[in-house]
């Protein structure tokens, strides 16, 4: 057994989501969003390396001696996988590892609205799911599949750098890609997979133009089309993908965006203060006929009073979402300010404290 290996048990057996091994630094948990020591032992460079070389194969090495950088995911058999990247920095050679969970959450246990089954139902379009690093998006999407894997009889195709959840085939024919050793890149890959008979398409990010343009025009030409996106709330999802194309083109993307968008989903991830643990609150826009107006005419500014109107269509505004966990117990003031979007909503309660 590899010494890193020792670590991913223990992560499993303590959920522990992610692992720092730094040159120069103690390694570090980070447990419930929260960085702790793993180990009072200061690492240097060469057991750095020897730690984080011991589980790569050649090839692997060699790309990360020629470019400082490596994504790759590690698996423990029958336990789980683990997202790696390694980098170099001031002191030395780093790696950071997420746990990936070898079962897939249902969207029922993780406690999702039904409005994610309904968006996992469509037969088109593009559904987004959006936050910041490390907030729950690859578990999420991995649930929506999992439902489509059990409900549906379809051909999905995942692009991902590196594969996270790895499904088994139930009622789905599914194809997982890896960019960097099945195909090249995201937007190759995407390329390709439009000839391959997909019905639906999962990208793991949607990293440049080229990419956001082909996942549109897949949604477009009758392909359910699910993707990631770096973003912190509904309306800015929709402004970076206009944005990401020139002055000339915005006008006919938000066309085609307000044809083929159906749903975003943006989630945080909020530490809980009744029990160890997070939860997910999330902010649900539905693509109707009033939003896909909205984005054709440039009209973005407007979309939140649709998300705070909208409860009756499964729609919802991520502050809400926080303030009722906050109001029912589950998070602190503190946390609820912090991972909010409209900071004022909760600044009375900091203040009674």
């Amino acid at each position: 057994m590899a010494e890193l290996d020792k670590f991913f048990n223990y992560m499993v057996e303590n959920d522990i989501s992610d692992l720092h091994v730094s040159s120069g630094m103690r390694p570090l948990f980070r447990q419930y969003g929260e960085l702790k020591p793993a180990s009072d032992q200061i690492l240097t460079h060469d057991v750095v390396k020897k730690l984080l070389f011991e589980i790569l194969n050649n090839e692997q090495k060699a790309t990360f001696e020629e470019k400082n950088d490596l994504d790759f995911a590690h698996e423990l058999t029958g336990l789980a996988r683990f997202r790696g990247n390694y980098f170099m920095q001031h002191r030395g050679i780093s790696g950071a590892f997420r746990l990936i969970p070898s079962t897939v959450e249902s969207l029922d246990k993780l406690g999702f609205p039904e409005i994610l089954k309904t968006f996992a139902e469509l037969s088109r379009g593009l559904v987004l799911i959006t936050g910041p690093t490390g907030c729950g998006k690859s578990t999420t999407l991995a649930a929506m599949i999992d439902y489509i894997n059990k409900t549906r009889t379809d051909h999905i195709v995942t692009i991902e750098d590196p594969i996270e959840f790895v499904h088994i085939s139930d009622k789905c024919l599914i194809h997982h890609r890896q960019v960097g050793i099945h195909t090249k890149s995201f937007s190759g890959a995407l390329r390709a997979t439009l000839r391959e008979d997909p019905d639906i398409i999962m990208l793991g990010e949607m990293r440049d133009l080229e990419t956001i343009e082909l996942a549109i025009t897949a949604a477009e030409t009758g392909h359910l089309v699910f993707a990631t996106l770096h973003t912190s709330s509904a309306p800015k999802t929709i402004d970076r993908i206009i944005d990401a194309f020139p002055a000339g083109q915005q006008s006919q993307i938000r066309t085609m965006l307000s044809e083929s968008l159906k749903g975003i989903v943006c989630q945080q991830l909020l530490k809980r203060s009744d029990k160890p643990g997070r939860v997910a609150a999330l902010e649900i826009l539905v693509v109707n006929v009033a939003v896909s107006n909205l984005i054709r005419e440039g009209k973005i500014f407007q979309i939140p009073s649709v998300l705070q109107t909208g409860k009756q269509l499964g729609m919802q505004m991520l502050d809400t979402g926080i303030m009722k966990y906050y109001k029912d117990g589950i998070i602190s003031a503190e946390e609820a300010y912090y991972k909010s979007n409209d900071k004022q909503l909760f600044e009375q309660f900091l203040e009674k404290k």
